[in-house]
């Protein structure tokens, strides 16, 4: 069987690399992207061969249009040559609506109903949806596919992620010293479901001025965000962009604090102590709080006298309830495999 992978995001593409490891043993693949800096360095780093067709159209909504125009016309040749029997992709605007116009059945995964607009044109072109059972099917056929077409799996995305193994020697951020290593993730800021506030910047602010002896790593997505967090924190901080396994830095990360995301779930999974400041509120980051795998706190005054309790707590609660929510869930992939023999 031929199949066609469209991976948009590094979660996208750390997600996919056991779905290619098993089936690319009895299937012929063809895996693209779009030119998306976190991608394309994320791809390098973990030896991963894709397509790079079309680009990211950025946080402006005309540019997003253009781009998303441009990738399909380039896209639907190649498909069309390529010929697949299947599509798999993470609800991929793209890949939904070539897919649909060439008559090739479309497999799913997503676990972010709250991405409005990326639901609206992907879920009623798809055939099957692979969704985390702690999202209700109704938060995802509101937007147009028919609840018997949705596959729940016991488990959370970042299960899958956070079993990768590290390939990367890279020099960390942190330095060497006994000092403590917070990583600071910022939010996303061109997606279309996020708002232009930021939560973020009182929050560095205030860990800054209470934790200055410590190593305090601020992550960022975008160039315009390095430049300006360099201006305002660059002195007593260190800002750098993604570059690294994130996987890699968590594992010498002291605490980390996110937007609620990726990195978040990834984080609480491999039971490092979290704090969510919920720049996009979700049903995941939801249930890793009602876990107590993630504190959620937006307050730069809790957040800081948070960080200071569990540096003077001895503790290792937080990695025993994860290895034990962790056991309890079961291996989408297999979910999926199932799907594809059906």
């Amino acid at each position: 069987m031929k199949i066609w992978i469209d991976i948009l995001t590094p979660k996208q593409l750390l997600f996919s690399e056991p779905i290619i490891e098993k089936l690319g043993k009895k299937h012929d693949l063809l895996c693209t992207s779009r030119d998306y800096e976190e991608v394309s360095k994320l791809a390098k780093i973990r030896n991963f061969d894709l397509i790079f067709v079309g680009k990211h159209g950025g946080g402006d909504k005309k540019a997003k249009l253009k781009a998303s125009i441009d990738r399909m016309e380039r896209l639907s040749r190649k498909i069309k040559t390529f010929s697949p029997d299947l599509v798999i992709s993470f609800c991929s605007p793209e890949a939904a609506r070539i897919s649909f116009g060439l008559g090739i059945r479309h497999i799913a995964f997503c676990d972010s109903p709250h991405a409005d607009a990326v639901m609206r044109l992907t879920l009623p072109l798809i055939q099957k949806l692979l969704i985390p059972n702690v999202i209700p099917k109704k938060e995802f056929s509101k937007y147009g596919i028919d609840k018997k077409n949705i596959v729940s799996y016991k488990a959370i995305d970042a299960v899958v992620t956070i079993k990768r193994k590290i390939n990367q020697e890279a020099t960390l951020p942190f330095k060497e010293n006994k000092r403590k290593n917070i990583l600071i993730r910022v939010e996303e800021e061109e997606a279309a479901y996020t708002s232009k506030s930021s939560k973020i910047i009182p929050i560095i602010k205030k860990i800054i001025n209470d934790h200055s002896e410590e190593n305090i790593v601020i992550l960022c997505r975008y160039t315009k965000q390095i430049q300006n967090l360099q201006k305002r924190f660059g002195k007593k901080a260190k800002i750098v962009k993604m570059s690294f396994d994130g996987k890699h830095l968590l594992n010498n990360t002291d605490i980390f604090i996110g937007s609620g995301g990726t990195m978040t779930a990834e984080s609480a999974l491999m039971g490092i102590p979290t704090i969510s400041y919920n720049a996009v509120p979700n049903i995941i980051e939801n249930f890793l709080v009602k876990k107590h795998l993630v504190k959620r706190e937006t307050n730069p005054n809790k957040i800081s006298n948070h960080i200071k309790k569990i540096f003077g707590s001895s503790n290792n609660m937080n990695q025993k309830r994860a290895k034990k929510i962790v056991k309890q869930m079961e291996d989408p992939i297999q979910k999926l495999i199932k799907v594809i023999k059906e």
